[in-house]
């Protein structure tokens, strides 16, 4: 890239800053107004979480691919490429009609969205002298987790004014502003010698994750193995993951370099990081449904409980990207482990009667343990990594965080639906006149001999077994963090951990 003049450095800052927040804003933006898209597109409980995961899985196919294609048609014209169709595919998303389209559109964003972190990322690296590089990151950092702050709180207050379609809409702006600086300020670059891609390699890998994908979210309704598409859904898992580790381990260059696996610390790494992305967005996409159908919450507020979740990530890691060059990152780990574990624990005591505060003060301890599980785990995992395969590395960590994103809101919802139907199959046994528990609570309220008596209690037991099915969500995501806090204790502590400061944000 032919370096700008310094008076072009902010402009170029603004413009790739713009569209990284517009894509990370999109994240998280869209959960608090799921409840309202599931009425306007027909999508049953089990089918509007396709909106969040689409986008997810998409994302994650597309990041490695993203330095080949640079070094084929140059950052720029990239970076043009990925703000129009990201921007055009927010405008279908806001017109989409049914659930089908917006799966397709969101796949379409989560494709053109995926260049946008690292593109952004190099890009400031490039215009700003080595001096500069600490305030170049802090204002990357900053972009990054920008859009999971203010996400739920703008998300909500869309919604509420304006409808669930301006959650996609309001990017039409922002993406043009974005695109108009970047075609008037950035030079072009391109590199003279491409590196070859290894697609089978590439293609196995997306077959065995979008497989995966597809068994996860359609089994709950299909039956799961009952059904033959879920059979086949599974064989193509089995498949695509046969395929790429035997192709891994015998190609001369193989996708991934085998040398990351060798390496115990990164091996590690890969795994928290599948953790930290279920911990991230499967509860994260729990709450609002919760909020809005049980708790009775406009979406507003829903937005504003979600909030300080997403406050505590960001305290948290302005403070332990500063701070953990002088404490050994295993510790700091365990700490953010164990406080995700605890604010899980609490949200498992959670009732129809609850207090908005409760979901406040565990949001913002779980963004507080996100935060040191996101710098710490990233140090850790490239403490011990040669140079040359940090950017093989940065690829597969963001992959598997994606992966375990995705996974786990899939995972989540089959759990929940199959844990509704069993709760609410057990509590209607119990709805009799018999029974002295039902006549001293609900006896003298509803009359089970009228036909809207027996309506409301329907929809009351309904609402109490969705509490129960959530309670076991809480449960199971405090039980999935605790058995992952021994996993750190094998990791090697850095020689210096100071050399940790590069990844203390997301790569």
């Amino acid at each position: 890239m032919t370096t700008p003049p310094p008076i072009a450095r902010g402009p170029i800052t603004l413009s790739v800053m713009l569209a990284t927040s517009m894509y990370t804003l999109d994240s998280t933006i869209a959960n608090v107004a799921l409840p309202h898209m599931q009425g306007s597109l027909s999508a049953g409980l089990d089918q509007i979480t396709w909106v969040l995961t689409s986008f997810i899985v998409a994302q994650a196919l597309m990041t490695p691919l993203v330095g080949w294609v640079s070094e084929r048609i140059g950052r720029r014209a990239l970076m043009v490429i990925s703000i129009v169709g990201f921007t055009l595919s927010s405008l279908a998303c806001g017109l989409a009609a049914n659930l089908p389209q917006m799966v397709v559109f969101r796949i379409i964003q989560g494709l053109c969205g995926a260049a946008f972190v690292p593109l952004s990322q190099a890009i400031l690296f490039e215009i700003n002298p080595p001096e500069r590089h600490p305030q170049a990151m802090a204002t990357f950092g900053a972009g990054v987790v920008l859009g999971p702050v203010l996400g739920p709180a703008l998300g909500g207050w869309i919604t509420e004014q304006f409808g669930w379609h301006w959650v996609f809409l309001i990017n039409l702006p922002v993406g043009i502003l974005a695109l108009l600086g970047i075609l008037r300020f950035l030079p072009e670059s391109r590199s003279t010698a491409p590196r070859r891609f290894d697609f089978l390699g590439f293609g196995a890998l997306a077959l065995f994750i979008a497989a995966l994908q597809l068994m996860l979210d359609r089994g709950p309704g299909q039956g799961w193995f009952e059904s033959w598409e879920v059979r086949i859904e599974a064989a193509l898992v089995v498949i695509g993951l046969y395929v790429f580790a035997v192709h891994t381990i015998t190609a001369e260059r193989p996708f991934f370099s085998r040398a990351l696996l060798r390496n115990w610390n990164f091996a590690a790494g890969i795994v928290l990081s599948l953790a930290t992305g279920m911990l991230m967005y499967s509860t994260l996409a729990l709450l609002p449904p919760m909020m809005q159908n049980i708790l009775g919450y406009p979406v507003i507020t829903v937005g504003l409980v979600t909030m300080p979740r997403g406050l505590g990530m960001l305290v948290s890691m302005m403070v332990v990207g500063r701070y953990i060059g002088r404490t050994d990152p295993r510790v700091v780990l365990v700490a953010g482990f164990a406080m995700n574990a605890a604010a899980m624990w609490q949200m498992s005591t959670s009732s129809p009667q609850m207090d908005a505060h409760i979901i406040m003060v565990s949001g913002l301890l779980q963004g507080l343990g996100l935060g040191l599980i996101f710098v710490s785990s990233n140090t850790l995992a490239f403490a011990t990594l040669p140079g040359d395969l940090r950017t093989d590395g940065s690829s597969v960590i963001t992959l598997a965080r994606s992966l375990g994103s995705s996974v786990g809101i899939s995972l989540m919802q089959a759990v929940f639906m199959r844990n509704l139907q069993t709760s609410y199959s057990v509590l209607v046994q119990n709805v009799r006149p018999d029974n002295p528990v039902f006549q001293g609570q609900m006896g003298g309220v509803i009359d089970l001999g009228s036909v809207q008596g027996l309506s409301t209690m329907a929809a009351e037991v309904g609402r109490q077994a969705s509490m129960v099915s959530y309670v076991n969500d809480f449960y199971l995501s405090m039980w999935l963090t605790i058995v992952t806090i021994p996993l750190i204790l094998f990791l090697k502590p850095p020689r210096n951990v100071a050399a940790g400061g590069d990844h203390a944000l997301p790569d």
